[in-house]
């Protein structure tokens, strides 16, 4: 229940702003004056400052605890600020009313062309405002929270290929909600008055308007603050503007690194498990769950080598540049964050990089990458194509191979089922050519929303998404089965990783804020595994640290233990978390980097991996 020095605090902004305008702007002094005032300013702008201060400040207001004295002093000088603006502008309107010499000020040819641009002008602040607010409320709700970088990349990447339809969605939810709001803004600006209030006589034409022009401001300023928070768009201009030499100070060129492969080269299969993380564990396992939602993974936990943050299983840090896919993708695989820039659009993606399949391309790897969904989503065709010559497999592959129809499509295309059973005949491919090979996929039934759940998936628990993740673990874990079965299995490495953590914000509403989320990994057939667990347990790490250490796990000797930004986890080497802090990196890394720009994204920087350095050993 409020106190009465909290309510009474609430009201005073309002009564106070009454008083100056009964005082000051209104001519005549009576009751129905007074009261008038009392409506405009103690009740009307009163709700309007409660309301800024509650959603767009995110101020509990009516939480008792959280109130004291500075609370109310701060509310009430905020509110007489913004009050003592709307008072101004009223005040200049009523002298430029006044100046007109007719009763009806709005005769005037000069008066109507200013009232009709100002309404104009409001129509256009109240579409500002509708705009960021509906359309920061959809991109939230669409791709989760999110960085800067993810913000430009899925707002420049192409359409195509996104789960449930994004045009569908853009169209459906905030253009929908903007084009209402613009209509009701020029309904009520330009026509309602002559409608209703003039017929009512409610309220006089030029207060009437006054007020309508004062709230489009209020909406644009409402809406502009919401959204550049939900956004974070302050983050984005500092990314842009702020500088760093971080990247340039630590990045270790691949082509400048001696490294040695044995002599029979291992095969690679990484599988990259959409949002799966360790906290779908149970808590003996370091888990979140009271029953373990991914018995199969967490027994493969068991079988090779998961590098965790604590002495349970744990995972690395999600850092700045790696909370997406694509980003995930390309720390894990080129050792270096996500950045601001343009991929894909023009034929290159990060040319000046050397990935690991740039790497094995080099040693002689025949490379495939397959995904459910459409490839040429955020540029990753010409990824792939430029870093390592992969052969692609993607929906629309299996659509010309004729493995599904031409109209099938299932959640982000089709579904996990369908390419696991597609990856077992891509590696039984590929485990014939008499190349070593690399083999890379990467789920998508467990993506937010609530996941995709397949018609042969038990329904266990209360949540769908629970359900997801059992059955997804389940297909991975059959799928771990399979391999071990083949004769090529002795001589592959196989790296799980989840991609990135979970953006399924309602299963994870009202979890413990102090409990540390997780990328599942774990590495089979290492040819570093050992007993040596202090290497593995106890690390502070990011996911580009998994660049060289999957190479190592491979039988790479890679000299000084570090590629890119990565550090290779089977070494004593400190990783740039271990060394720096987890803030400290997340801070330069969130900064602009021309090395970064130069070196990895400008055409100029385009260069191939060359086996210069590379040697073969027994």
């Amino acid at each position: 229940m409020l106190h009465a020095t909290q309510i009474i605090s609430y009201i005073l902004p309002g009564l106070i702003l009454a008083g100056l305008n009964f005082y000051f702007l209104e001519k005549k002094r009576n009751l129905l004056l007074a009261g008038k005032s009392f409506l405009e300013f103690g009740l009307g702008y009163n709700f309007i400052f409660l309301g800024i201060y509650r959603f767009i400040f995110n101020k509990e207001i009516l939480n008792t605890e959280l109130y004291n004295g500075k609370f109310a002093l701060i509310f009430i000088l905020k509110s007489l600020l913004v009050g003592m603006i709307v008072l101004f502008v009223k005040g200049i309107f009523n002298k430029k009313l006044d100046i007109e010499k007719s009763d009806n000020p709005y005769k005037s040819k000069k008066m109507k062309r200013i009232m009709r641009a100002l309404k104009i002008l409001a129509v256009i602040f109240i579409a500002i405002g509708a705009i960021f607010k509906y359309f920061s409320d959809w991109f939230i709700d669409f791709f989760g929270n999110i960085t800067p970088e993810q913000f430009f990349f899925n707002l420049k990447s192409p359409l195509k290929g996104t789960g449930g339809g994004m045009m569908k969605e853009i169209f459906t939810n905030p253009v929908f909600a903007i084009v209402t709001a613009i209509l009701i803004a020029v309904i009520f600006t330009l026509f309602s008055y002559n409608i209703y209030y003039k017929k009512h006589l409610i309220v006089s034409k030029k207060n009437y308007d006054i007020a309508l022009i004062i709230c489009s401001v209020i909406i644009m300023i409402c809406g502009i603050t919401y959204g550049s928070k939900k956004l974070k768009l302050n983050e984005i201009a500092r990314s842009y503007f702020a500088k760093s030499t971080y990247v340039a100070d630590n990045y270790v060129d691949p082509r400048d690194v001696k490294m040695a492969f044995p002599k029979q080269k291992r095969n690679l299969i990484h599988i990259y498990l959409e949002s799966v993380e360790n906290s779908y564990l149970s808590k003996d396992y370091g888990g979140y769950q009271d029953e373990n939602l991914m018995p199969e993974l967490a027994d493969l936990l068991y079988q090779g080598d998961s590098f965790s943050h604590n002495e349970q299983f744990g995972g690395p840090e999600q850092v700045y540049g790696s909370s997406w896919s694509i980003a995930a993708m390309v720390n894990m695989m080129d050792g270096i964050p996500l950045k601001i820039a343009e991929y894909g659009t023009n034929g290159t993606f990060l040319p000046g990089i050397i990935a690991i399949g740039d790497i094995l391309e080099a040693e002689g790897y025949e490379q495939s990458i397959m995904f459910g969904s459409d490839i040429d989503f955020g540029g990753l065709s010409t990824y792939f194509k430029s870093h390592g010559n992969f052969n692609q497999l993607d929906l629309k592959s299996a659509k010309k191979d004729g493995k599904i129809p031409e109209d099938y499509y299932v959640w982000w295309g089709y579904e996990d089922e369908k390419l696991y059973e597609y990856a077992k005949e891509e590696i039984t491919r590929l485990s014939k050519t008499g190349k070593p090979f690399n083999f890379t996929m990467e789920t998508a039934d467990t993506h937010f929303p609530d996941g995709w759940l397949s018609p042969n998936a038990p329904q266990k628990y209360d949540k769908q998404y629970a359900n997801v993740i059992a059955f997804s673990s389940k297909q991975a874990g059959d799928f771990i089965n399979w391999l071990k079965e083949q004769p090529f299995y002795e001589n592959t490495t196989v790296v799980i990783t989840g991609d990135h953590l979970s953006m399924d914000e309602n299963f994870f509403k009202d979890w413990d804020p102090n409990y540390r989320r997780s990328i599942y990994n774990v590495i089979l057939n290492s040819t570093e595994s050992g007993p040596d667990l202090d290497r593995v347990q106890n690390r502070e790490y990011a996911p580009f640290d998994f660049y060289p250490t999957i190479l190592a796990s491979m039988g790479v000797k890679i000299k000084g233990d570090r590629l890119g930004l990565g550090t290779n986890l089977y070494s004593n080497k400190k990783t740039l978390i271990e060394r720096d802090g987890l803030d400290k990196v997340n801070e330069e890394l969130s900064l602009n980097s021309k090395f970064y720009l130069d070196k990895f994204v400008d055409e100029k920087g385009k260069s191939v991996f060359k086996t210069n350095n590379v040697t073969t050993y027994e």
